[in-house]
């Protein structure tokens, strides 16, 4: 292997890509809690998308717009992305309205999802140990909403239904990937997006100023950076080692919470997180295992 395809696949680079990646999510979602008292999830969501376009322009015009944006099935990409963009503007209402530490391990929850979903529309088995990790992975949920002192709202159920809807489009992405390039992907996703947020946005709509116009922009941007990032993580090494390296996000949702407004995150939360991350972590540990197996089965000659 040479030098540079052996960078390329770096496991430290990697995971310095991802910690990158958790640090502008963090910083993304910050200026979402910011902007939040004066500027609604949808018209946040819709300049998100919009920031997102003129980032990725510059590549679809380089790739060729015609090669780029030319796919064997549009209607799955809209579906897909109609749902990503109502998951997208829960997303931000929750982070509006929730400690930055709670809505992030919130969040964690899309993984645990994916694995009933999976079962369902994929057809993939459910084994003992995933349907327990899932039980305990909930188990979690429940310790950080605590539903017997009743601080289960509105913020907490948009968390959870964002997680569930980004779980939907996870597998989507699936099917999408085996006949569409990424870059294609996220361009019509990001257009789709733009087109589904704006009438929404428009009810809603207040015309914001330079400086927070900056602030708006800067939150798409670093949104459409972190994409990036993430996927420049994965390709470095392999995702069963990469992946978990994404919880840090819970650590700096902390620190940035701590730092910019004041929040000192509970007892309940960091528990209730640590449940969610162990169960989730088992589950990419269980996919690795069942994958690895499979190839050896496949290679071994009866």
């Amino acid at each position: 292997m040479s030098t540079v395809a052996q960078a390329a696949r770096s496991p430290l680079a990697g995971v310095g890509w991802m910690l990158a990646a958790a640090v502008t999510f963090t910083l993304a979602m910050s200026l979402v809690r910011t902007l939040g008292e004066d500027y609604s999830p949808a018209v946040q969501a819709f300049y998100r998308q919009l920031a997102a376009c003129i980032v990725l322009l510059p590549l679809v015009l380089r790739g060729g717009w015609r090669k780029t944006m030319s796919v064997p099935r549009p209607g799955r990409l809209f579906w897909r992305s109609a749902l990503a963009s109502l998951a997208l503007i829960l997303t931000f209402y929750s982070y509006q309205m929730l400690p930055l530490a709670e809505a992030n391990a919130l969040s964690f929850t899309r993984t645990l999802w994916v694995v009933p979903l999976a079962a369902l529309f994929l057809k993939e088995t459910l084994g003992f140990s995933r349907v327990g990790a899932v039980a305990v992975g909930f188990g979690g949920v429940l310790v950080i909403l605590d539903p017997a002192h009743f601080t289960l709202g509105l913020p907490q159920v948009a968390a959870l239904a964002a997680s569930l809807m980004f779980a939907i489009t996870i597998l989507e992405m699936k099917r999408l990937s085996r006949d569409h390039e990424p870059l294609t992907i996220l361009a019509w996703s990001a257009m789709i997006a733009l087109l589904f947020t704006l009438p929404i946005a428009l009810l809603e709509w207040r015309w914001p100023s330079w400086g927070d116009l900056a602030q708006l922009f800067a939150m798409g941007a670093l949104g459409a950076v972190t994409q990036g990032l993430y996927l420049r993580g994965l390709s470095s090494g392999d995702a069963v080692v990469l992946v978990p390296v994404d919880y840090s996000r819970l650590v700096f949702a902390a620190i940035f919470g701590y730092l910019f407004f004041g929040e000192i995150i509970s007892l309940q939360t960091l528990v209730g997180a640590t449940i969610i991350i162990g169960s989730t972590l088992f589950l990419s540990w269980d996919e690795h295992r069942v994958a690895r197996a499979s190839v050896v089965t496949e290679g071994t000659v009866v």
